[in-house]
């Protein structure tokens, strides 16, 4: 469910006063997302997204995701804009929200991705690297080590109710990924959450991402390992090498790797399936049943985790190193 705060027809009326979007013909809830109330509205000018900003997103950090989406549309990269409002900002309020309205980006997202689908993914990921590299703002990314630790503190003592020994197993893995976590690679503009809902695709032809709401400054292939473990899965959890070796191929095609950051991938990999391990932990152990956030069962994950501890190298990926 991706609606935690509705709207009535006379709030949205008085809000969208504030753009030159034409006569309201109508609007519904979007169940798609986790993090922010989605609205798709219908105008008399066309189709258009309204985001809701809920508690996970910080208010300060909205002129930079807005302004991420402006910049790397103007530089390719197919994206929903923000909408100007007639003051020309892109922020307004609505039911006590920060809000937004963002341009309708036509295609679907797919549930069953295929081997094509995951070389395109490589490929936009790798464009939009690149698009970003000269973007004016920076972020921290918030869900970094250190975030990842602010997480593991409120799941810790009832860890071991999800799975026994999870506890000890994740405390080994913290110890081993600050000794391992790589510095010196290069690094920029990450989207941070390239996962299959938040790119659509026309037939095989992708046609856009959505949801830059993670979108941050890290390292390139960090990017690259958590769109591994989001695209290159089974349902039945194993690791599809055809899926890897299409993906990574993708994205060298735009931005070739360093013999770094392939060297690198195996541990971050493992990061990035412990990170995603422990936001769907934390909020299964602490969001009550019946609560309007989304909660994901985060024993995929663990699976996850399991596997890249397991990995040499990254041939192991898909590619040569």
């Amino acid at each position: 469910m991706a609606v935690y705060t509705d709207i009535t027809e006379t709030e949205l009326g008085e809000f969208l006063k504030q753009y030159a979007l034409g006569e309201l013909l109508s609007y519904k809830g979007i169940a798609e997302g986790s993090e922010n109330s989605n609205f798709l509205l219908h105008t008399s000018s066309g189709s258009y997204i309204l985001t809701l900003y809920e508690k996970r997103v910080e208010r300060g950090d909205l002129p930079f995701f807005l302004g991420l989406m402006e910049h790397l549309a103007k530089k390719g990269i197919s994206c929903p804009l923000p909408v100007h409002r007639r003051d020309g900002e892109v922020i307004g309020e609505v039911a006590g929200r920060p809000a937004a309205v963002i341009t309708f980006l036509e295609g679907m997202w797919m549930r069953r991705p295929t081997v094509a689908h995951c070389r395109e993914v490589g490929k936009a990921m790798a464009s939009l690297h690149l698009a970003g590299a000269d973007f004016p703002l920076s972020r921290e990314n918030a869900l970094g080590i250190e975030g990842w630790r602010k997480l593991w503190d409120g799941s810790h003592a009832r860890a071991d109710e999800v799975e026994q020994g999870l506890a000890a197993e994740v405390d080994r893995d913290f110890d081993e990924l600050a000794r391992r976590w790589p510095a010196a690679l290069p690094a920029g503009i990450i989207h941070a959450d390239l996962f299959p809902d938040n790119v659509f695709f026309l037939g095989d032809r992708l046609s856009g991402l959505i949801d830059f709401y993670f979108a941050c400054n890290d390292l390139y292939a960090y990017d690259v390992a958590t769109s591994l473990n989001a695209w290159c899965f089974e349902k039945d959890h194993a690791f599809n090498l055809t899926k890897g070796t299409a993906l990574l191929a993708g994205y060298q095609s735009v931005r070739p790797l360093s013999t770094a950051e392939k060297l690198a991938l195996p541990v971050l990999a493992r990061g990035s399936a412990l990170r995603f391990m422990l936001t769907r932990l934390y909020d299964w152990l602490t969001i009550p049943d019946g609560a309007l956030i989304q909660k994901r069962d985060p024993t995929e994950y663990i699976r996850k985790l399991r596997f890249h501890r397991q990995i040499g190298s990254a041939s192991e990926y898909g590619v040569e190193t």
